[in-house]
């Protein structure tokens, strides 16, 4: 069908940005706001005197390594990176519906670092050069 195969195109495109937003949303408001996640630290780090520091470094990790996924430079390598970073979170939760949604998030970026990078990225563009 016509329909199908035109819009299949924009699937890596759509489903890389999505990610992206998702850590970048969550890595800006870590730094904007890291008092309202302190309650998903591990215990250890929770009761150390580092716990907000913690915060502040996991939200500056989300949103570089989201704006290098959301661009698509070292698309593989990024979205890898966060894929490891979610089964860190998830193992960290424990088995709760926000790790669920984790693990599917990060299947998500496991997809996206088996597809490598899509016509849009800088990556795929840098090859063309």
């Amino acid at each position: 069908m016509w329909l199908n195969k035109n819009l299949s195109v924009f699937a890596p495109i759509l489903t890389r940005i999505s990610l992206s937003i998702v850590f970048l949303w969550f890595g800006i408001n870590q730094v904007i706001n890291p008092e309202y996640f302190i309650g998903y630290l591990p215990e250890f780090i929770l009761n150390s005197a580092n716990a907000r520091t913690f915060i502040l470094f996991n939200g500056i990790f989300e949103i570089v390594f989201g704006s290098l996924l959301i661009i698509g430079l070292f698309t593989r390598v990024a979205s890898l990176i966060l894929a490891l970073h979610l089964f860190a979170i998830i193992i960290g939760l424990g088995y709760n519906d926000i790790a669920v949604r984790d693990f599917g998030l990060a299947l998500v970026a496991i997809a996206i670092f088996l597809g490598g990078a899509d016509k849009w990225c800088l990556d795929y563009r840098r090859k063309k050069l």
